[in-house]
This record gives structure tokens, sequence and C-alpha cells, in this order.
């Protein structure tokens, strides 16, 4: 009588852990949902206008290659300029596309800010 409580308790064991290993296996494609390699940390200030949250938000939604470029942020200046790339072909291709945007939102907006673009996430 034990030995088969204990067979069906194995079974179902096994066959749980194999259930959640197998979705495991299929969202290491995906890189939607996480935010990768962070190189310095991605602050915005309560009650910020514009669209560097929104472009965050969406850098870590992307499924695939991405990466997020902004001028650091400090309390002391007012702005904070970004720039994003989305699922590019690899993630050297997205970090320069991101970097570019970014240094364009700078000339575009002649703004003082506290340092230049660098890129703050890629994955």
């Amino acid at each position: 009588m034990k030995q088969r409580y204990y067979q069906k308790t194995a079974a179902s064991i096994l066959a749980g852990s194999l259930i959640f290993g197998m979705t495991g296996i299929g969202q290491a494609e995906s890189l939607a949902g996480t935010k990768g390699h962070v190189r310095f940390p991605v602050y915005m200030a309560p009650g910020s206008t514009g669209g560097c949250s929104k472009h965050y938000r969406e850098y870590v939604a992307a499924r695939g290659h991405s990466a997020y470029a902004m001028t650091p942020f400090n309390w002391a200046t007012e702005f904070t300029i970004c720039g994003v790339s989305l699922n590019a072909s690899s993630q050297q291709a997205a970090e320069a596309k991101a970097l570019k945007s970014c240094q364009a939102g700078l000339k575009k907006w002649k703004v003082s800010t506290a340092g230049a673009c660098s890129i703050a996430a890629s994955k």
C-alpha cells in the first residue's frame, strides 16, 4: 500500500517539475519583461512629463535586442534626454541607435543636462 502511494506521489512530482521546467525553456527565447544589462539606474522624477518613462516601459516590454540611452539624472538639473532602440538585429546595433537618438535629442532641445548621453540599459 505504501509503495503504491509513494509511486503515485513521485510520478505527480516528476510530472509537475517537467511542466514547470518546459515553460522555463520557452521563456528563454524572448527578452520581453527583462531589464537586461543595467549600467546605471534609470530614474524618472515624480511628475515629470515627456516620453522618457514611456520609452523605458517600451524598452522593458520589447521582445528583441533593445537599448535605452539617457543623460544622467540629477536633482540640480531640470531636464533629462533619452533615446531608445527596439528590436534591433543585435545588442550592439541597438546600443548605437539608442545613443544616436539620445544625442539627436540633445541637439534638438538645447537644455542643460547633468551630462552626456550614455547607455543606461541594453539587452
